[in-house]
């Protein structure tokens, strides 16, 4: 008789791993360019035009440059609900789904709301999973389960 595994209730606390996502810094590199010949072939006048496309050209390749450079970040999910962020407890954690897309809010120990987006490129499957069973259950919208009279 093969020996018994002692099993337990708890379940191991969720790990993820933040990077910037690839996907989210092409598109915005994508998009300036895209806006500066929209602006050229619009029916702007060539003054306005030609300063407003090198504006929006130089905005877009500078928030692209800011995301791809913002610093990974370890998200642990216990089983009890807690939450830390790089080591330091977070407060009222919030997973928002869109499809395979997961927007995860809280409010650091300053007060301050942080967001940070888990694209496809950044979190396979599996964690995925694991994080649609750590995250803590939202409620209901107000009045979802009543019907308009």
């Amino acid at each position: 008789m093969p020996r018994s595994i002692l099993s337990s209730n708890a379940s191991a606390p969720c790990r993820l791993e933040w990077r910037p996502s690839r996907w989210v810094v092409a598109a915005l590199c994508l998009l300036p360019v895209l806006a500066t010949f929209s602006l050229i072939a619009s029916d702007l006048p060539r003054p306005v035009a030609w300063p407003s496309a090198v504006a929006v050209f130089a905005a877009g390749l500078r928030r692209a440059s800011h995301e791809s450079r913002r610093r990974a970040c370890a998200i642990v999910i216990a089983a009890d609900g807690r939450t830390t962020v790089d080591g330091q407890p977070v407060e009222d954690l919030d997973v928002e789904w869109r499809g395979t897309l997961a927007c995860l809010r809280w409010r650091d120990a300053g007060g301050r709301t942080q967001r940070r987006g888990f694209w496809p490129d950044t979190l396979p499957a599996g964690k995925r999973r694991e994080l649609r069973l750590a995250a803590p259950a939202r409620p209901g919208a107000p009045g979802a389960n009543g019907m308009a009279h």
